[in-house]
């Protein structure tokens, strides 16, 4: 039951504006790092792609509409959104970012192991992931949202377990490590990877079992899963991007 408002207040004294939601939904795709777009199907922007979000509804908090929209947009039920890892990003209130009034985005970055095709819903004409680095340019200012939702997933690689949130459950740590160069976009050494990452109390915790073979001539690998802790110490800091066409030394960088 809602607060009546104080005596003498008038809400209509103060210019009315909507709440949104944006997310930034990320995956892991054949190697590479994939966005969640939607095609729109209705003005403004119809026929362009943009990040897929909503209006808030009147008894809803910013973070249940995200969820709700991640729900429609994927085709996931209500109990699987509810256990993935979804992080505001940040305010967006640029008072021109809408052309139909003024708008003001909570967006959220969103990161899944790898999902089917999406589905389109709500206004949305189609739903598809895109390669991250062909994304754009999109409807409203969801590049620029897009942009730093990168970023920020990029930096928390460095310092957090969020890495994990993009494997299924099980996983071995090459595809831990497939996770870290798709994001950052370099190549890690996989021995000083390996030992970083067993180094890192509570990262990740062995899955007793038979190993997995994953490809190509090597052993089976060990199946660990995600670990209790949250925060790596010490931190797997990120190595400097180098010229792709660059010849490879092997030596360089922090995890080199």
């Amino acid at each position: 039951m809602s607060t009546p408002a104080p005596e003498g207040y008038d809400p209509y004294a103060y210019a009315p504006f909507a709440v949104t939601v944006d997310l930034a939904v990320f995956t892991v795709r054949g190697a590479r790092l994939h966005v969640l777009l939607v095609e729109r199907g209705q003005e403004p922007f119809r026929g362009r792609w943009a990040l897929p979000g909503g209006f808030l509804l009147p008894r809803e908090s910013a973070e249940d509409a995200a969820r709700r929209e991640l729900a429609e947009e994927t085709g996931l039920g209500p109990d699987a959104v509810g256990g993935l890892h979804l992080e505001q990003l940040r305010t967006y209130t640029d008072p021109d970012r809408d052309p139909r009034m003024r708008v003001v985005s909570v967006a959220y970055a969103a990161l899944l192991p790898d999902l089917p095709e999406p589905r389109g819903g709500g206004d949305a004409a189609s739903a598809r992931w895109w390669d991250a680095d062909d994304a754009g340019p999109l409807a409203f200012d969801h590049d620029r949202i897009l942009a730093d939702a990168r970023d920020r997933i990029g930096a928390k690689l460095e310092y957090t377990s969020l890495a994990t949130a993009f494997c299924p459950a099980e996983f071995t740590l090459g595809e831990l490590q497939q996770v870290y160069e798709t994001v950052w976009g370099v190549e890690l050494d996989r021995p000083n990877f390996r030992r970083k990452v067993l180094n890192a109390p509570g990262f990740v915790e062995a899955v007793e079992g038979p190993p997995r073979r994953t490809g190509g001539r090597g052993k089976p690998a060990a199946l660990h899963r995600a670990g209790d802790a949250t925060a790596l110490h010490p931190p797997l800091l990120r190595p400097p991007r180098t010229d792709p066409a660059a010849p490879s030394s092997g030596t360089e960088g922090h995890d080199r």
